[in-house]
Parts: C-alpha cells; sequence; structure tokens
C-alpha cells in the first residue's frame, strides 16, 4: 500500500511547525511522498528532505499550486482519495476497505478546509468526533492502514538510527555505509 499525503492550505506565518511535523510523521510511519499546497514554502520542503536523506527510506516531497489538479490527477491515475476529517465515517468502520487499495492519496487541512475538499474525496475519513490534531490523526489512520507494521519497519540507506534503550539515548551514525561509533547518552 502507498499513501502520498497532501497538507492542504498551508500558510508560512501559522502552521510552519505543524505542517513539518505532518511531513515528518507521514515519513516515518510508512507514506512514500508528500505534497504541500497553500503558500509556498522551501524551508518546508528542504528540512524534510534533509531528514529523508539522513534517517534514510524512500519519501519525496513537493509544492503544488493547485490541489483541485493534484486531487483530480491521483483519482485519474487510479488513487482513492482520503480526507482526514473529525466529521468523516470511523476510521475502524471503513480501514479493512482502504487496506485493499493500490494507493492512497492522503488530504490533510491546514486552514479551514474547502467544502469542495469533501465533495471530492472518495472518503472522509475521521479517527474520532472529537477536536484534535492534524498529526495525531494522520498517525492514527496510517497506523491503522498498516495496521501496526510501519511500527518494525527498516529504512533503506540511513545514515543516522536509533538503537532501543531503555535508559537513554543511543544513536548509530554509519559514514560511507559502514557502521561508526554509536553515541550513548544516559538519563537517570
Amino acid at each position: 500500500m502507498k499513501a502520498t499525503v497532501l497538507r492542504l492550505g498551508h500558510r508560512k506565518s501559522r502552521d510552519k511547525r505543524v505542517t513539518t511535523h505532518v511531513f515528518l510523521a507521514a515519513r516515518a510511519l510508512g507514506a512514500c511522498g508528500g505534497i504541500l499546497t497553500g503558500e509556498q514554502d522551501d524551508v518546508i520542503l528542504d528540512t524534510v528532505r534533509k531528514v529523508a536523506d539522513k534517517w534514510g527510506g524512500e519519501f519525496s516531497i513537493s509544492f503544488s499550486a493547485n490541489w483541485k489538479r493534484d486531487v483530480s490527477k491521483a483519482k485519474k491515475s487510479g488513487l482513492s482519495v482520503v480526507h482526514l476529517t473529525m466529521y468523516g465515517e470511523p476510521v475502524q468502520a471503513r480501514i479493512a476497505e482502504l487496506r485493499r487499495k493500490k494507493a492512497l492519496l492522503v488530504v490533510v487541512g491546514a486552514q479551514k478546509v474547502p467544502a469542495e475538499a469533501y465533495s471530492l474525496a472518495d472518503y472522509n475519513i475521521a479517527v474520532t468526533g472529537q477536536p484534535h490534531s492534524e498529526v495525531a490523526a494522520l498517525a492514527v489512520f496510517l497506523h491503522e492502514l498498516a495496521g501496526g507494521k510501519e511500527l518494525g519497519a527498516k529504512f533503506s540507506g540511513a545514515r543516522i538510527s536509533v538503537k532501543p534503550n531503555p535508559r537513554g539515548k543511543t544513536v548509530i551514525a554509519r559514514v560511507g555505509g559502514k557502521k561508526a561509533r554509536g553515541k550513548t547518552h544516559l538519563y537517570m
């Protein structure tokens, strides 16, 4: 299952941190790419590219000035469009059906989502009917979509990784494809 995340209506002055977190969560939880719409923000694009390069895996990100065109193009190419909204159908009612899809375009709003987004989406999906963060909604949705398998994913080409440590931080750096000495910081 391939999922691409479209961030709808990004505003540079207000959304930069949350939009960055939307794409970092998307990458970490198995999405293959992201599309930033709204105001162009090269800082976010560069930040996410640098993280993907350093931490590995296949994740591409781009800017688009026309989200409607992207949704239309996705649908024409056979992708199903899922709009995450607290007003949608419960994720648990549709997740089995969505897992059978070849690929998804997952739309995550920033500013007030235009009514057209609801009608253009194939699915309007809610992870809860309560106010919450779009980062949380995306994380829960991608977790449900992958059935938890994304939690053990290995990221090819990683130059840095974390070794689980119950009492501190162990970071493994790779130089030239070889494992370099890890740094461990213990916290008690």
